[in-house]
């Protein structure tokens, strides 16, 4: 592929200066220079001019540079097409992981899909968990992540039509409580437990399950606060256990925060947990999610 100087060489254009591109770069002053020597010598051409005001770019530097994106770019594109090109023909499933959508779910799953798809293999695909990243990836699933697992709610597949839900088991809305709490101890809680507490519950739109259960406690339990979010993530388990507030979770989220408790709470409200996927996947997907309804229906 494209030779790597040519990032080096383009960063020293671009800054006027090799100290400069080596801290964009984070390598030495010496190395920069090195790298850009040795690119003159295969080029045979010079393409600085080291001048005291800075670095200036012959004619031949001039040309390279105006070729060198496009180089580096198409170059760039051609190993992903190779590569998504090696998925297609390897099976593989690209899983979306953040700290609010854990794999656990194929921990469980794995022993009997390598009995039903031994060929399925499974790339984890991180990403940070935030509205605008939420909704690109299920907006766009298939594209750079294959699936996702975690809760959802119906009101999650008008995105454009691309997201698709395949549900695994129900989870109860709980409540995800400090260790330091007065409650952290219980089993079980019922809601006069909760009396005087602040809940945090996230902005109406996410679930409707979920705007179910806040019109419940507004009316009918309105010695109970609750404090609206607009989205889960770890910042919102941070503040819940510096500040001493409840939060309303599910059990998959257990793990998420070691200074926290997800303890079941006495009323009849849950959310589907599953696989989000493409409303048109993949073979591949298309694969996985056959082997894993295979699985559920044993």
């Amino acid at each position: 592929m494209y030779n790597p100087q040519l990032i080096t060489f383009m960063k020293a254009a671009e800054e006027g200066s090799f100290s400069k591109a080596a801290e964009a770069l984070f390598i030495s002053a010496p190395a920069v220079i090195k790298q850009i020597n040795l690119l003159e010598a295969r080029l045979n051409v010079r393409l600085f001019e080291r001048t005291h005001r800075g670095l200036q770019l012959t004619k031949a530097g001039e040309s390279l540079y105006k070729d060198a994106a496009y180089l580096v770019q198409y170059s760039k594109e051609a190993v992903e097409r190779a590569r998504k090109a090696m998925q297609e023909t390897q099976q593989v499933i690209r899983i979306g992981i953040s700290v609010m959508t854990p794999t656990n779910f194929l921990l469980n799953l794995w022993p009997k899909l390598q009995e039903i798809s031994p060929d399925l293999q499974f790339q984890l695909v991180s990403f940070e968990n935030t509205p605008e990243n939420a909704r690109e990836i299920l907006t766009h699933l298939g594209a750079n992540i294959d699936v996702v697992a975690g809760v959802f709610d119906a009101s999650m597949f008008h995105l454009k039509g691309k997201c698709a839900g395949m549900e695994l088991r129900r989870e109860p809305f709980s409540m995800v409580v400090p260790l330091t709490h007065r409650l952290a101890g219980k089993e079980c809680l019922k809601l006069s437990n909760l009396a005087g507490e602040t809940v945090d519950i996230i902005q109406p739109g996410w679930s409707s399950v979920m705007d179910d259960l806040r019109q419940d406690l507004l009316v009918n339990h309105p010695d109970i606060t609750l404090r609206e979010f607009p989205f889960y993530n770890i910042d919102i388990f941070n503040r819940c256990v510096n500040e001493g507030t409840l939060m309303i979770g599910v059990p998959e989220w257990k793990d998420i925060h070691p200074l926290m408790r997800v303890i079941p709470v006495d009323w009849d409200y849950e959310i589907p947990f599953g696989i989000l996927h493409a409303t048109e996947p993949s073979t591949a997907v298309s694969r996985f999610l056959n082997a894993v309804q295979k699985i559920l229906s044993r």
